[in-house]
């Protein structure tokens, strides 16, 4: 067999193909959540929202399971913590339960000085 009978290429055994890595066109992207903790303003949101899912799940430990699928965690800043409810009934309910609601919430050592209680438009 001459070389031009040859085919251009080695033939490779089956199964042995690969294709090309595709590289991301700009390197050293950092994690979003990485690049908000570095930065002053986006590291304080962060925290705030951290903060407000540790409340939730304290509160959500106190309420009875069927309630507790009807509240979800608001704002939290300076002044307090805001839980969304979603009807009057369940914000009634979570009214009634403030001072119980405060007092778990300083068990675990969460610091907030009030909670607000909303019924979220939906």
């Amino acid at each position: 067999m001459s070389t031009r009978d040859k085919p251009p290429f080695a033939a490779r055994p089956p199964g042995t193909f690969r294709p090309a890595v595709q590289r991301p066109m700009v390197p050293d992207v950092p994690p979003v959540q990485a690049a908000m903790r570095r930065a002053g303003a986006l590291g304080n949101l962060m925290s705030r929202l951290k903060m407000s899912q540790e409340c939730l799940e304290v509160v959500k430990s106190c309420l009875p399971p069927a309630m507790a699928a009807h509240v979800r965690s608001g704002a939290l800043d300076d002044d307090g913590w805001t839980l969304l409810a979603a009807n009057s009934s369940v914000s009634a309910k979570l009214r009634q339960l403030q001072p119980d609601l405060m007092d778990a919430l300083k068990k675990k050592g969460l610091k907030v000085n009030a909670i607000r209680v909303r019924v979220q438009k939906q």
